[in-house]
């Protein structure tokens, strides 16, 4: 099974990474809206690094998951 047949296979079956790849997609949305700013202020980019730190901690969460998917086949 490819990587995305598994992806669309959890986001119907497994609420965990339904959620988390729901969340994980609206931060890129804020993040590329924050990136379409000319200049951040301080406290800004502080923000875009908080929100890309959590996206990414969501993004190693969805692959934990896949894993855990794939070896339990």
């Amino acid at each position: 099974m490819k990587e995305e047949e598994v992806i669309e296979l959890l986001k119907k079956e497994n609420e965990e990474f339904r959620k988390i790849a729901e969340e994980h997609k609206e931060l890129d949305v804020v993040l590329s809206e924050m990136d379409r700013k000319v200049y951040l202020t301080t406290e800004e980019e502080v923000e875009r690094k908080k929100l890309q730190k959590l996206k990414l901690n969501k993004k190693d969460r969805m692959a934990e998951i896949i894993r855990e998917y794939k070896k339990g086949r």
